[in-house]
């Protein structure tokens, strides 16, 4: 099996969602005897922002791209590669600001591509990328989690994955964590049961 796990807090070692997102990772691997895990840390190896320079670098012929046209190509290519080639994919999704982080977002857009991983047709869009896995690790400062206000954070990310053809998405979530050490310290311990259970029966 081929895991995928990124990550995308911009706090280290001090981040939740990374704390989660390496126990999901560890418990899968441990159910898992041949899982071959690929790490992407997103936010100290950045991905440049979707950009016209993207799409320049994209649309001009291998041959004639200078050498920053070169890298962009060559950096959506891989990432993309990734992504199709995992059988399961490990998400750390902490919430800035009402959304998920503009690393994570830059990696959608590569990853949302026309003809590789969707297609349109006549009755709509068509999801290329089905047959995954995925398990979100989301963490929050307040409480999100089926509010208007999380839309742009949980919500997005599913619609995402269910536009490119993944439904099998699972969420190990820690909310509340700005809301003093106790609650910080049972939301860490909820998520932490769902792992279990998740994996309990692998």
């Amino acid at each position: 099996m081929k895991l995928l796990h990124l990550d995308s807090s911009i706090l280290g070692d001090a981040s939740a969602s990374r704390q989660l997102s390496r126990a999901v990772v560890e418990a899968w691997s441990a159910v898992t005897a041949d899982a071959q895990v690929t790490y992407r840390d997103l936010a100290s190896d950045a991905l440049s922002h979707f950009s016209a320079a993207t799409l320049v670098a994209a649309g001009t012929p291998a041959e004639l791209r200078d050498a920053a046209q070169k890298h962009e190509a060559e950096l959506a290519e891989r990432t993309l590669e990734e992504f199709l080639a995992a059988d399961a994919i490990v998400i750390g999704a902490p919430m800035y600001n009402f959304a998920i982080p503009s690393q994570l977002k830059a990696w959608i857009d590569r990853i949302a591509v026309a003809g590789k991983s969707f297609k349109y047709t006549e009755n709509g869009p068509v999801g290329l990328a089905g047959g995954k896995t995925v398990v979100i690790a989301s963490s929050a400062g307040g409480i999100h989690a089926g509010q208007p206000s999380g839309q742009a954070h949980e919500d997005y990310l599913v619609r995402m994955l269910n536009f490119v053809g993944i439904d099998d998405i699972e969420i190990v979530r820690a909310e509340g964590l700005a809301y003093g050490e106790e609650p910080r310290a049972e939301a860490m311990k909820g998520a932490a049961q769902r792992i279990s259970e998740l994996f309990a029966t692998a």
